[in-house]
């Protein structure tokens, strides 16, 4: 109740939780980051392994459809976009994940984990993905957006920052 009445008119909720450098502890935000990453790399894996609207059983004589393969994919558009968004947060996910834990004991073990389960997450999109439903170097690309975004923004850093000085 004490939470409730520390939330009034004056202050809006947002604002309450908002991240505050100078009583926030550092450790329990990077702890807090990684619960909400590993979760979204979790939803997302289990997102790609297991289609939504799931896989064709059998081909029950039908010739337009494969066993094994997403029956969200005969939606070729919707289906593409969810491949493009999906894939996009798991590698997000695993990028801030190891980002988060670089130097902790057992990064190169984390390291070869993490790049197993994305062999793993991108093997099952090929598995249960039509070819002729998506072209899968746009989805290889769109995995490697988060590591060019972040080498795009560090080398703008350093150039900017010969440039001032």
């Amino acid at each position: 109740m004490n939470f409730l009445l520390s939330i009034g008119s004056e202050r809006n909720w947002y604002k309450y939780f908002e991240f505050n450098e100078q009583t926030d502890n550092r450790t329990d935000i990077r702890n807090i980051l990684l619960v909400v990453f590993t979760l979204i790399a979790a939803v997302t894996f289990q997102a790609g392994v297991n289609p939504p609207g799931g896989v064709w059983q059998d081909g029950n004589g039908n010739q337009y459809h494969i066993p094994g393969t997403a029956i969200y994919a005969s939606q070729t558009k919707y289906y593409y976009v969810f491949l493009i968004a999906n894939t996009l947060a798991f590698s997000y996910a695993i990028f801030v994940i190891l980002s988060l834990t670089h130097k902790f004991p057992f990064h190169f073990e984390l390291w070869i984990a993490t790049m197993s389960m994305a062999t793993t997450y991108v093997s099952a999109i090929f598995a249960v993905t039509p070819r002729e439903a998506v072209k899968f170097r746009f989805i290889l690309i769109t995995a490697f957006v988060p590591f060019i975004v972040r080498f795009g923004i560090h080398c703008f850093r350093v150039c900017y920052k010969k440039i001032v000085e």
